[in-house]
């Protein structure tokens, strides 16, 4: 019998799923703004050689490439939320997703086709409708590929394994998971002109309660934001601040778009560089990301033992890396977050206090990951009208604070924090080299897993009884953490190159 999956489970998986459209999103993007920040007339006129025809004609493809996925975020979501959630045919789950995001938009039209309630082109915008995949139909946007997404996924699970008589058992198992959806959704669409205007308001309403926030409203995002993190659960409030109302409306070249990071894309391809928009986005991280942590390594290795620095090097260096370039802060900030909850609410506070100083200071840099390469590509190619310059001046407050409240902690406190303990000898700190075998011992073997994921960072597991879960062996093969969420869930931080961890793991077992 199939264990059922807990209300906790169920959004731990959800939020993880939104990591693969969003991490698309993110390369798309720097595609976008590298094409049209080389492709500009602006950018030719201080770099003559860009005139060239080729170049320019290589990056207006490069911004054409970069801007699919702005324009197809809810069929992303749609197909991928299945295949993230789904176990077992995995292909199968996204395929339905496809198929039940098209079908639900088709039962749309014939809903408003039959009811006369279609709107003419010219007035498709004021009735809340919009063309998606050539079908008009009721815009609910990425929330409709959200709902689309748990609803098939839900039919996979149920239908997947089903049994039917010998004259239809061509349908039998997998393959009558995508009927299934086709006419599941397609009734239950039916129902979308009737209830999503109550979803609709919903979400304006969080809106409009963070919009009247003024500046605090920021600082409420980011310091959520991070508070949520080590529960996993911090990608559900991002994506409804980046994709639905709640982070926004606009119209942009006669089209109504919902959400900071859609309305920013949109405005970008535009030459369009508004403050109000990028205030949620990545700008309030960069004071932390590029600054305020690595000052935190730099106070831990200053306060380690003079034997133990060689040691932790690697382990520090490879979190700062992560997090500055890659925009990924789980190794460094769960080096601390267990050691002193207090600093890490100090550090949330400080991540909140970031997004609120950008917003005030009206700069204006967007796209998702708060790193070098947004600071660059998306900031200082775009010229000072984006004030890239203040990130710099804020920063380096930033990374004063840092270093000196992280380091008064620590000595004040004696944490442990990295090579502040006696090491044995020869053992070196660091996030790769895992060694399978000792992990998935430590982890209580293979019939103690029930199952096995990760999302950017972290591996996420449900265990049949955790007390066989040994913390301290999983730290010692290199692990960063390990969070225990209750009696069956269990989450095991690593870092990058936690997607390589996760492969061993399952070659490993598949060979028992």
């Amino acid at each position: 019998m199939a264990k059922k999956v807990s209300f906790w489970e169920f959004f731990q998986g959800l939020g993880k799923t939104f990591v693969l459209p969003v991490s698309l999103l993110a390369a798309c993007g720097i595609m976008l703004g590298v094409g049209s920040s080389f492709a500009s007339s602006v950018t030719a006129e201080i770099l003559p050689f860009l005139k060239n025809p080729i170049l320019n004609a290589f990056f207006n493809f490069m911004a054409t490439i970069g801007s699919f996925a702005f324009s197809n975020l809810p069929v992303m979501f749609a197909i991928a939320i299945p295949l993230g959630l789904a176990k077992e045919d995995k292909g199968v789950a996204a395929f339905s997703g496809y198929v039940g995001f098209t079908i639900s938009h088709l039962a749309v039209n014939f809903l408003l086709k039959t009811t006369g309630t279609l709107a003419s082109p010219e007035n498709m915008k004021e009735a809340g409708q919009a063309m998606v995949m050539g079908i008009q139909s009721i815009d609910t946007g990425v929330i409709g590929g959200l709902i689309i997404g748990i609803i098939v996924y839900k039919i996979h699970e149920k239908y997947r394994t089903i049994s039917l008589p010998d004259f239809l058992g061509f349908w039998t198992g997998s393959r009558f998971v995508p009927l299934a959806t086709a006419v599941i959704v397609g009734v239950v669409s039916l129902l979308i002109p009737f209830i999503w205007p109550f979803f609709n308001r919903m979400i304006i309403g969080i809106g409009h309660v963070i919009s009247k926030s003024g500046p605090f409203g920021p600082f409420l995002f980011g310091a959520g934001e991070g508070l949520l993190r080590p529960f996993g659960l911090h990608h559900i409030l991002v994506a409804m601040i980046r994709f639905t109302s709640a982070g926004g409306d606009a119209v942009v070249n006669g089209e109504t778009v919902s959400g900071a990071l859609t309305i920013f894309y949109k405005q970008f391809a535009n030459g369009i560089f508004d403050p109000n928009v990028t205030k949620f986005l990545s700008q309030g991280k960069m004071p932390v990301y590029m600054f305020g942590l690595p000052a935190a390594a730099l106070a831990m290795y200053t306060t380690a033992r003079p034997e133990n620095k060689r040691k932790i090097k690697g382990l520090l260096i490879s979190g700062v890396v992560a997090c500055a370039v890659g925009g990924i802060t789980e190794p460094l900030e769960f080096i601390f977050l267990f050691l002193a909850p207090a600093l890490y609410l100090f550090h949330c506070i400080m991540v909140g206090l970031g997004f609120m100083v950008m917003g005030i200071l009206k700069v204006a840099i967007g796209n998702t990951d708060g790193n070098i390469i947004d600071f660059l590509v998306f900031g200082v190619l775009q010229g000072t009208k984006t004030k890239w310059y203040l990130v710099i001046a804020v920063g380096i407050v930033w990374f004063i604070i840092y270093y000196f409240v992280f380091k008064w902690a620590i000595t004040k406190f004696n944490l442990k924090t990295p090579g502040r303990e006696v090491m044995a000898e020869g053992k070196d700190a660091k996030l790769g080299g895992y060694d399978e075998e000792k992990l998935l011992k430590a982890l209580g073997g293979k019939d103690n897993i029930v199952s096995l994921d990760n999302c950017l960072t972290r591996l996420r597991l449900v265990v049949k009884d955790m007390s066989l879960v040994d913390e301290k062996e999983i730290k010692d093969t290199g692990a960063v953490a390990v969070v225990k969420l209750d009696k069956t869930n269990l989450q095991v931080i690593i870092g990058p190159q936690v997607n390589v961890v996760k492969n061993k793991l399952e070659k490993l077992m598949s060979k028992m």
